[in-house]
């Protein structure tokens, strides 16, 4: 199986962009793993940026921000996904379970992470941990981790 970081460079180089100027790190399996690893890339490479842009799902950006704070401090992060309607994201993926589980799981990461050294703190407004609470209690819970 070929991994998404192959996937993309592969799908890069389809749209013109030269393969040699493409650094690729295919290892990372987690959103840390991902930043730490592309950081080793870079460096390695003699590579020391001042801003790093995060492309991730829409729904990940809050976390992916929180994790490189984290991890890359001393660098200016800016993030980016593909600018979609809820609904439209929702028909994208074809299945509303599975997305409300991601943005239950992806939300349960933003609100454990901190605790666990992995990324800073965010505030969480009560209403958004309500709706969270509630929608654990109606089961969807596919993407959550083991606490």
């Amino acid at each position: 199986m070929t991994g998404e970081a192959v996937c993309f460079r592969e799908h890069a180089i389809d749209l013109g962009v030269p393969a040699e100027v493409i650094l690729l790190e295919p290892n990372a399996t987690n959103t840390g793993q991902n930043i730490t690893l592309a950081r080793e890339v870079l460096a390695a490479a003699g590579i020391h940026p001042a801003t790093v842009l995060l492309v991730s799902k829409p729904y990940m950006e809050r976390r992916s921000f929180a994790t490189a704070r984290k991890l890359w401090p001393g660098v200016k992060i800016l993030c980016a996904s593909e600018s979609l309607e809820f609904d439209e994201y929702l028909k994208s993926v074809g299945d509303e379970k599975l997305v409300l589980d991601m943005l239950v799981g992806d939300l349960q990461r933003v609100i454990e992470y901190p605790g666990l050294g992995f990324a800073i703190e965010q505030e969480v407004p009560e209403d958004v941990r309500a709706a969270y609470e509630s929608l654990i209690g109606d089961g969807f819970t596919s993407r959550l981790i083991a606490s």
